[in-house]
């Protein structure tokens, strides 16, 4: 008992006499109104840290942004390292600024100890008195350095290769989350919270279409992701309108709206449900695998529309107008379509080719899809996600997409809706 005691006391004492370290920061932009300063204070408190305010100057007109030069405190240089990483990912710089740090990764596919994991927030490295901007940006990737052609660029693990020189730690980086700014027009500034069931539905579906048409008149790319709840909840007709108009740069999805697609444009039912009325058709449970079955004869799915044998729908139209789309296999398929990739490495390769220079991204009514393409995007790509769970929207903005507009609604109801809307823009 009293050699129990004694080590407990001593534990005491080693605590109470840990140094104490701590590093200024700076932080600047709009702070109050994109709550920049709040998740920070949130973040060193969350991590056992404390802090003082050094300075504090508040923007005082709309355009105007405000500082801060804040004293971060860690017990120990592991805890301060820990939080100043934490905090350099939100924003926040170092006064000083350093040069950027590198080790070359010792195999393919390992990286060297004390790399730094991406954010999506846009990011820079400082090398020879210069900020590199960092190219093709996701988070939870590493960053890869090419001295001699000043460039910078995100890189999962698998595809570290021997040699490849990997930033570390968090000298010399300085990363800019997104900021709504106090006025401006569209869905991204009327939201005032991120998420709502709440707010009616006309004006925001509205807000939408608009921006999409600015987009587009920008020379600007939409993406779509699509999950097969579109075709189940009667809205494949509409997104079909929307492929028409020319709203759509590409669609990535799975197996299933294909199918879903194909059932209804050949048998007019989506899992044996007839969509005009409602009913479960005779021996309709068997159209789902039909429809595979048609496809895969015709070879695939172009096939089948050029065969005649496909002659409406999501993919019909996403054929004839030329507008690509990428079908990622799940473990859960049935078939799949010839058109499915079935290896997730490539899927996730032609997901990000067809995400490249997106401007906004639609997630209608599926999770795995939404989640899955978002950890692919910057957080400088507009985000609209539209699901009846509001689960997925916790799930979207938790793991960090928080420049997110949410729609909390059944997309049967949204789409047609947006579609109409859209027909009434003009573009041009």
């Amino acid at each position: 008992m009293e050699e129990r005691d004694s080590r407990h006391r001593g534990s005491e004492a080693t605590e109470d006499t840990s140094e104490i370290l701590s590093q200024e920061l700076e932080v600047e932009g709009h702070l109050i109104d994109s709550m920049i300063l709040t998740k920070i204070f949130d973040r060193i408190m969350d991590l056992g840290g404390d802090f003082e305010v050094i300075e504090f100057r508040i923007g005082k007109r709309k355009h105007e942004t405000s500082y801060a030069r804040l004293l971060v405190k860690g017990r120990n240089k592991a805890h301060l390292s820990l939080m100043l990483e934490e905090l350099l990912r939100l924003g926040a710089t170092k006064p000083r600024i350093t040069e950027v740090r590198w080790e070359p990764a010792p195999r393919d596919s390992i990286l060297p100890d004390g790399f730094y994991s991406t954010s999506n927030h846009p990011t820079w490295v400082y090398f020879k008195g210069e900020w590199i901007p960092v190219e093709n940006l996701a988070m939870d990737k590493v960053i890869v350095i090419e001295p001699e052609k000043m460039r910078a660029y995100c890189k999962s693990i698998r595809e570290i290769r021997k040699g490849d020189l990997v930033v570390l730690g968090d000298s010399g980086i300085k990363v800019k989350p997104p900021e709504y700014p106090r006025e401006g027009t569209g869905i991204f500034q009327f939201m005032g919270s991120r998420a709502s069931s709440e707010k009616p539905s006309p004006p925001i579906v509205r807000r939408i279409a608009q921006d999409m048409a600015e987009v587009k008149r920008n020379g600007g790319r939409i993406v779509l992701v699509a999950g097969p709840a579109v075709v189940h909840a009667g809205a494949a007709e509409a997104l079909a309108k929307m492929i028409r108009l020319g709203y759509v740069d590409a669609l990535l999805s799975g197996n299933a709206l294909a199918v879903h697609d194909a059932e209804l444009a050949l048998y007019g039912t989506s899992l044996g449900v007839s969509l005009e009325d409602g009913s479960s058709t005779l021996l309709g449970n068997r159209n789902f695998i039909a429809a595979i079955n048609e496809i895969i004869k015709a070879g695939s799915l172009k096939e089948a529309v050029r065969q005649g044998i496909l002659k409406r729908g999501i993919m019909y139209e996403c054929i004839v107008n030329g507008v690509p789309f990428a079908l990622a296999g799940s473990i859960r398929d049935d078939g799949p379509l010839p058109d499915v990739i079935t290896d997730v490495v490539e899927a996730q390769q032609r997901y990000r080719e067809l995400l490249k220079g997106a401007s906004m991204v639609l997630m209608l009514a599926t999770m795995l899809h939404s989640i899955a393409v978002a950890n692919l995007l910057p957080s400088t790509v507009k985000v609209v996600l539209v699901d009846i769970n509001p689960a997925v929207a916790t799930k979207l903005l938790d793991r960090g997409t928080a420049q997110a507009v949410i729609v909390i609604s059944d997309v049967g109801t949204f789409l047609p809706i947006l579609a109409d809307e859209l027909g009434r823009l003009k573009v041009s």
